[in-house]
């Protein structure tokens, strides 16, 4: 009861301080009452929701989705007004002091609000709110093909040139466009690579989310050496109330033949030998295993039959499996692919001058192509998207990998 108490007072103030902001800069009685009566619509509509919707019975879809999106898209911008407000307050209060102390006392204790500082705080209101808005149409289908070399000494040398493209994080039951859908397969398709890897989360929670794309996901080409997956964390049903543990079970095993359905080798903790010429490399499978996920990995048991000196490449959902047990391994795994941190799908990146996310105060490993004394791990940054319906400076990811022979080049 006290935090939706101390949640009210809070909302409240967010919206006295941007109605403050907004009373600034105009008078117009209309404009006034009409950003009030907006305002408690959005209020009313998203504790409805929250008490209503978020059923854990039944996990996240669409509304819940679109429900968390207009949470952020409102309450983020104003609360950047509130700051400016708030701050602004803090100086009329200063000042008020200041003229007491001073023996001015013909003018009122608090000055009147300054409308270049509203102007200032709405401008930069506008920014997270445009952000998030093209992140929530646009931004979610901005499929990026991210293309990385990496080079290997000890690289089998059938293999040298041997291309990998990776999707991960697909969370069908979030997707509502099945134009742009396709469009991003034909992307995987043109890759052309010789093998295509899935490194888990196929649905957020329910087999059934992936009926309607099972056609579509199924169009992607099965390559020379085939097509694999591994599950993730939300491929267990782990986030929602189930009526039974029989339904959940059930869940489980419908998830785990929508990999057979769209023709992928799921491999449950459990290698294959990839054969090319005189050469053949290890591909290795883990189920999840996550600091603070299930952990229904074995490194072990997946690697059964497989010698130290053979050439790895693992698949593991969480990097988080990588940097706690894969990176320092004795049996030495060359390349780790994993994603599950969707880059928190915000953040900046400049290549070769920015690369930020609030995930990388969560996860050392959270994008892109890292090392540890010739182990690497690459996290995809994601498919799809979850919780919030969008994404902002962390586009989609379809990741594309060539394995070279050599020294790694600086």
């Amino acid at each position: 009861m006290l935090r939706w108490i101390i949640l009210f007072v809070f909302v409240v103030l967010v919206e006295l301080y941007a109605f403050q902001a907004v009373k600034t800069l105009t008078r117009i009685k209309w404009v006034l009452i009409a950003y009030q009566v907006i305002s408690l619509l959005i209020v009313v509509y998203i504790f409805y929701s929250f008490a209503t919707q978020f059923d854990r019975s039944v996990g996240q879809n669409k509304h819940t989705l679109f429900t968390i999106g207009l949470l952020l898209i409102t309450y983020i911008p104003k609360m950047m007004l509130m700051a400016f407000m708030f701050g602004e307050d803090i100086i009329r209060v200063i000042g008020g002091f200041l003229k007491e102390f001073s023996g001015t006392t013909n003018e009122s204790f608090l000055s009147s609000r300054r409308k270049f500082v509203s102007q200032i705080a709405l401008g930069a209101a506008a920014i997270p709110f445009l952000s998030l808005l093209y992140g929530m149409t646009k931004g979610k289908y901005n499929f990026k093909v991210h293309k990385k070399t990496i080079y290997y000494p000890d690289l089998p040398d059938s293999f040298d040139g041997f291309t990998i493209t990776q999707i991960s994080d697909v969370h069908s039951g979030s997707f509502d466009n099945h134009h742009e859908i396709e469009h991003a397969i034909n992307m995987i398709n043109e890759q052309k690579s010789d093998i295509i890897l899935f490194t888990g989360d196929i649905v957020n929670t329910h087999a059934d989310e992936m009926n309607p794309w099972i056609e579509t996901f199924r169009s992607i080409e099965t390559p020379q050496f085939g097509k694999f997956s591994v599950l993730g964390n939300h491929d267990y049903g782990e986030y929602v109330t189930w009526p039974s543990q029989k339904d959940k079970n059930e869940n489980f095993e419908a998830i785990k033949d929508l990999h057979r359905q769209i023709d992928f080798k799921l491999l449950l903790n459990e290698n294959v030998k990839l054969k090319k010429g005189n050469d053949e490399i290890a591909l290795i499978g883990v189920e999840n295993w996550g600091i603070g996920f299930k952990q229904a990995g074995d490194l072990v048991k997946a690697s059964e039959g497989i010698k130290q000196t053979d050439f790895k490449i693992l698949m593991s959902h969480d990097p988080s499996h990588w940097e706690h047990e894969v990176k320092t391994h004795r049996d030495n795994y060359h390349l780790t692919l994993s994603g599950h941190t969707h880059g928190s799908q915000f953040g900046i990146e400049i290549p070769g001058f920015v690369k930020w996310s609030p995930i990388q105060y969560r996860y050392k490993q959270w994008g892109g192509l890292y090392e540890n004394v010739g182990r690497y791990i690459y996290v995809n940054r994601g498919f799809g998207f979850h919780a919030y319906p969008g994404r902002v400076g962390i586009w989609p990811e379809i990741t594309v990998l060539e394995l070279k022979k050599g020294s790694k080049v600086a």
